[in-house]
């Protein structure tokens, strides 16, 4: 086999009585480079191009539109795309195929072993080392980098850790276009400069990159597990709390029964007077003749038993979080009427399970023109869509949300802080999830929203709990903060 020589980026003491980096181009011109130069070398290293040590190309359109497009199946020599390369990993799951008397005729896309394959469009900088025998080729989005053999052995490892560097990253994006999914040229992977160490030194520093890469991945799998934990550890803490096994009661505080009791009358009274309108889909708890919970909606009655309330100490109280709250009763603002200072909460400034505000945007910051919910500070706020991902909120501050953020106002036998850690629940995440329509964006509707079961302690106890959940999430927080 042809043994390339590596062109190195000229420091000849003739045209460079400075010292500095030169390039020269086949007509024999030379260009001072200097200020392209990431960094200064240690002694016996040297600049070179991807260019000059590797063959960079990926699958032409006209090898596509005559060859491949006609002839793909659903066996023979498999496709590489840009998907096969994930995290510095080839995943060997392929959607196409190509006929082998077709792979006979492309040369140029063929995959070689130790080839260096990397996405071009999408994931750029999520470079891998394929390293199977056997027939590949180029599919779509993906370029490969096959190094020549030169008398200078280069090692594909050494070269992908440094595509992967963060001065190697930089380098393959610096001409990045800003489209909808970012892409590069191939010409944009040929034209990155790398530092070539001597063969030996490659050697060590695979050797140490493979101890202390290996070394990040168990902290990282450790790291994951802790936040697994502390995730599972509040999901149980919550479950304790709505069940009464968080904090201790106080046979004192006034029973939640009394509470419900009280709001009941209240509301009949109002529909007497004629003020409100009796709902002929609203749904209510009560106890049966085998002092079971059971769920009233209209003319149906069932079982609650799946909510799993039977054993809430004697002085709390169950009802439908519809008899305690205006789910699903929002006051809707069209844009043009919201000033340009005022808060406007969209779903992705929610961070999901903690329901902590990840950033703050201002009408005149945001970009949108649709209808909105006005909510006011200490209103719950509740993602009726992709309930899983659980975000809730308790508002600080007055403000306007995305529809598809519900502003819940609690009667005041509720403390707002309670009903947001109920909500947060896993029982009632899981009520939520099983009652959302919708299969890519499910949601809850209003009147399985007002159904739900609300489990209620006396108000004195809510406060207890609302505080206990507060102290034990911050120490959580406070240790998952602590080793990250």
């Amino acid at each position: 086999m042809f043994i390339y020589e590596i062109k190195y980026l000229n420091k000849a003491e003739k045209v460079n009585r400075y010292n500095l980096h030169y390039e020269q181009f086949p007509d024999g011109t030379v260009k001072c480079i200097e200020d392209e130069i990431p960094f200064e070398l240690p002694e016996g290293w040297a600049w070179t191009k991807v260019d000059s040590i590797a063959f960079v190309t990926k699958l032409a359109g006209f090898e596509y539109t005559k060859n491949i497009a006609p002839n793909l199946c659903e066996t023979g020599i498999p496709l590489f795309k840009g998907k096969n390369v994930k995290n510095g990993v080839i995943l060997y799951e392929f959607e196409s195929y190509i006929p082998e008397s077709v792979s006979d005729e492309l040369q140029r896309s063929k995959i070689t072993r130790k080839c260096i394959l990397t996405p071009y469009v999408g994931t750029i900088g999520n470079i891998g080392i394929h390293k199977r025998e056997g027939k590949y080729h180029l599919g779509s989005n993906v370029g490969k980098i096959e190094l020549y053999n030169t008398k200078e052995k280069l090692m594909e490892e050494y070269v992908v850790a440094y595509l992967r560097s963060k001065s190697g990253y930089q380098q393959l994006t610096k001409h990045m276009k800003a489209t909808a999914q970012a892409s590069i040229s191939i010409e944009a992977i040929r034209d990155v400069y790398i530092p070539i160490p001597p063969s030996t030194e490659q050697k060590r520093i695979i050797h140490v990159l493979i101890k202390f890469l290996s070394l990040v991945v168990s902290i990282d799998d450790n790291m994951k597990a802790i936040t697994h934990l502390i995730s599972t550890t509040k999901a149980h803490i919550l479950d304790l709390a709505i069940r009464g096994k968080l904090v201790p009661q106080n046979p004192d505080d006034e029973p939640a029964s009394v509470l419900i009791e009280r709001i009941r009358a209240e509301k009949e009274q109002l529909i007497k007077d004629g003020k409100i309108m009796r709902d002929k889909k609203g749904s209510y708890i009560f106890r049966g003749e085998d002092n079971s919970y059971y769920l009233k909606s209209g003319n149906a009655v069932e079982s609650i038993v799946d909510w799993d309330m039977e054993n809430l100490p004697k002085s709390w109280a169950v009802c439908c979080l519809g008899e305690v709250c205006d789910y699903g009763n929002c006051v809707n603002i069209d844009t043009k009427d919201i000033p340009d200072s005022a808060w406007t909460l969209d779903l992705e400034d929610i961070e999901k399970d903690s329901g902590a505000i990840i950033k703050r945007v201002s009408k005149k910051e945001r970009d949108s023109s649709s209808t909105k919910h006005l909510f006011s500070k200490g209103q719950v706020l509740y993602s009726k869509l992709r309930p899983y991902l659980n975000k809730v909120v308790l508002a600080d501050n007055n403000g306007y949300c995305t529809s598809e953020i519900l502003p819940l106002d609690f009667d005041n036998c509720i403390l707002p802080e309670y009903a947001r850690y109920y909500l947060m629940s896993p029982t009632f995440l899981k009520y939520a999830n099983q009652c959302s329509y919708g299969v890519k964006m499910p949601r809850l509707g209003t009147q399985d929203g007002k159904k739900a079961v609300l489990a209620i302690p006396p108000k004195n106890e809510q406060q207890r709990i609302a505080e206990k959940i507060n102290q034990l999430f911050s120490v959580l927080d406070n240790m998952l903060a602590s080793i990250d």
